[in-house]
């Protein structure tokens, strides 16, 4: 019986591919804008480039704020790479290379919800889930994909530390409030999230 309610509690509605897929879609052209601005905003940290790093969050976000929302596993990996499919389509300068940031940043967040069993959606896993994301991917810029062939490993160290910071504070934690302020307006109604904004932040407290 246990494990049958397992199996449906983890099975995906439409309602929830629906909401996956509009969180995504609005994440992309978030993302298509924010690629726009990125060269102007990066002017900011001209004296240091890795301090760039600082932006990523920007692209991080959906993975968290989908999985929150939808509480199903896979839900991080799906928001994610379906905003970097948007962004793509719409036309980045960053060209097809957003899909394999999407499908890294999205499974950073995603294991750290299997590590919960994704029955954790509480404050600290959502700050974690933010924070594997940006691991995930400063890594992968810094040492995989290999494309800061400029920088020092000094400055590696630090555009690694640096996205994963932005993404413990963007995608972890803005996503997380945001979530909250969703189910308190009543927009959540139909999903597992809908009394977010009743929960405790930490497991444990009121």
């Amino acid at each position: 019986m246990t494990e049958q309610l397992a199996k449906k509690q983890s099975s995906w509605r439409v309602v929830d591919i629906v909401i996956a897929s509009v969180v995504a879609v609005a994440s992309g052209v978030f993302f298509w804008a924010w690629s726009a601005g990125y060269g102007l905003f990066s002017l900011a940290f001209v004296a240091f480039p890795p301090a760039t790093a600082l932006l990523t969050g920007g692209w991080l976000f959906p993975a968290v704020l989908g999985a929150l929302i939808i509480r199903k596993p896979g839900a991080a990996l799906f928001c994610e790479i379906l905003a970097a499919v948007i962004e793509a389509l719409l036309g980045s300068h960053w060209g097809m290379g957003v899909l394999i940031s999407g499908l890294v940043q999205g499974l950073g967040a995603e294991v750290v919800f299997a590590m919960f069993l994704y029955r954790k959606w509480n404050l600290p896993v959502a700050l974690l889930a933010g924070l594997g994301s940006g691991l995930f991917a400063g890594i992968s810029e810094a040492y995989i994909v290999a494309n800061l062939t400029e920088y020092t490993e000094a400055m590696k160290v630090f555009h690694v530390a640096a996205t994963a910071f932005s993404g413990l504070v963007v995608a972890g934690l803005l996503s997380w409030w945001a979530v909250r302020g969703l189910a308190k307006t009543g927009a959540l109604g139909k999903l597992a999230s809908r009394r977010a904004h009743l929960e405790p932040a930490v497991a444990g407290t009121k």
